[in-house]
């Protein structure tokens, strides 16, 4: 059976250990693909919000 885990945070560092945390408790046989994607967006102050997003697509 194929199963997704999706991850996202506003900082890189985060969505980095939260991910290696859950890739070190899964076979690496079992991994089918990793998608990452980045988004920013405006703030009204001149700001940017970033969000760090990624799916890890595996065999259970």
């Amino acid at each position: 059976m194929i199963q997704v885990k999706v991850f996202d945070y506003e900082h890189e560092k985060d969505l980095e250990q939260d991910m290696n945390g859950f890739l070190k408790e899964l076979d690496e046989k079992k991994i089918v693909d990793i998608k990452y994607h980045v988004a920013a967006l405006p703030e009204d102050d001149e700001e940017q919000i970033y969000c760090f997003s990624a799916m890890v697509i595996y065999k259970k």
